[in-house]
């Protein structure tokens, strides 16, 4: 076999980070420690964190609470088979989603991550039709569309950094968006791209599915237009395709209401939720769906259930995690503070706009994004702001602001002034 020199910059770790050019790896940032809503670096730095950990720290870092309850939890029961036996915290959190989400959304499968959320709702939503007899399969979603990165999800998105080199193994449909975020939230921009999926949907056979996020997160954080998920609801009734909203990123006070979709009132029939479920602190997720879904599976011909799940899916120690979380957010009202804080966050960025750099700035409860001129133009002003003190994220032109739901008015007035005077320190140095 050929030898093939290593580059050198591969050499300093064993640690292979996804999403990361392997060149790139050495001597970047390390965190070693994270507090409230704050995080240190090896070179003692402490950071405002702007990113929530990996967008999902959101009752902030090192809450005793949740801490306490894993702690318990470890020590009574760490998990058991699912197929063997229940657990009461997965037994607890099952029944409070049921709670939480409208209408007859009561059944729920839990799990370990977004992706694994979004390859479980799918092959519900396809075995639901198979189970009444009815040949669907086709699924629509967002071109821009981000729903994870195994087999299923990843042939949902053709971001650039997602695509899938692999033949889906059914009909997907991706819509794009008819014109730029900013135009996107006019009348007009709400009535294209409410066309445009009224058009895919009619264009083939019946489709088994429409799968969107509120907001569409890791394709730029754009805002959708008021009332557009209101209309997609009754789109998909008229057509009798399953609506599934993808709550990932904006479930649980993201966007300063608990679920995403609530903004619009309506009722979906899959919902798949991760990140925020357990605070970032256990890999945790779920897809709730409605008992009507649920009870055709007694006609699934192999388990007459559902053949999909992992060894640690709704493992006890990340659902026990995942109720306090619940009782945190009541306790410390912090979907209300998303809220709050968002819209102040909002309102003091958007002054941006004035800058040359920017060309939008937008925003849902503490999710903000600066849209710049450029690529080069985002990723110096996240620079800019790491350098001084505040951690953002830049991708393709946009940098994302979504920090922990625990955020106070001191925290945002601090986001506020350094993220502005990035952007200066951007422009000085262009």
């Amino acid at each position: 076999m050929e030898s093939h020199e290593m580059h050198p910059s591969t050499r300093t770790s064993s640690l292979w980070r996804p999403w990361t050019p392997i060149t790139q790896q050495a001597g970047s940032l390390r965190i070693v420690e994270a507090l409230g809503n704050r995080v240190r670096d090896v070179e003692g730095n402490w950071y405002l964190d702007g990113i929530s950990g990996v967008l999902n720290a959101s009752c902030g870092h090192g809450h005793p609470r949740l801490i306490e309850a894993a702690t318990q939890q470890l020590q009574r029961l760490v998990h058991y088979d699912p197929m063997v036996s229940s657990h009461d915290p997965a037994e607890t959190l099952a029944a409070r989603l049921a709670e939480l989400l409208p209408g007859d959304l009561n059944e729920t499968v839990l799990l370990n991550s977004g992706s694994e959320a979004t390859e479980a709702a799918l092959r519900i939503a396809l075995q639901y039709w198979r189970n009444l007899g009815e040949h669907r399969d086709r699924v629509i979603t967002f071109e821009a569309a981000y729903h994870g990165t195994t087999f299923l999800a990843q042939q949902l998105s053709k971001l650039p950094f997602t695509v899938s080199e692999w033949t889906p193994p059914f009909p997907i449909e991706h819509v794009a968006l008819p014109a730029a975020p900013r135009e996107l939230r006019t009348e007009e921009g709400a009535d294209a791209l409410i066309a445009a999926f009224a058009q895919a949907l009619e264009a083939g056979p019946p489709a088994a599915a429409v799968m969107v996020e509120p907001l569409l997160g890791l394709g730029g954080c754009v805002v959708l237009p008021a009332g557009f998920l209101a209309r997609l609801r009754e789109l998909c009734d008229r057509h009798g395709a399953l609506l599934i909203l993808d709550e990932v990123f904006c479930g649980f006070g993201r966007t300063g209401r608990m679920f995403g979709f609530e903004h619009e009132g309506i009722t979906p029939d899959l919902v798949t939720m991760s990140k925020g479920i357990s605070g970032g602190y256990v890999p945790l997720a779920a897809v709730t769906v409605t008992s009507r879904i649920k009870e055709t599976f007694v006609r699934e011909p192999v388990a007459q259930g559902l053949r999909y799940g992992h060894t640690t899916g709704g493992h006890a120690v990340a659902s026990a995690v995942g109720n306090t979380v619940l009782d945190v957010m009541t306790d410390e009202k912090l979907v209300e503070n998303a809220a709050a804080q968002g819209n102040a966050l909002l309102e003091g960025l958007r002054k941006l706009e004035a800058s040359p750099l920017i060309t939008d700035v937008r925003g849902l409860g503490l999710v903000v994004a600066i849209e710049a001129d450029t690529p080069e133009s985002a990723a110096a002003i996240a620079e800019a702001s790491a350098q001084a003190g505040v951690m953002t994220r830049a991708e393709r032109g946009v940098i994302r602001i979504a920090p922990p739901l625990t955020l106070t008015d001191d925290d945002t007035a601090e986001a506020v002034a350094k993220i502005s005077g990035a952007v200066d320190v951007a422009l000085a140095r262009r």
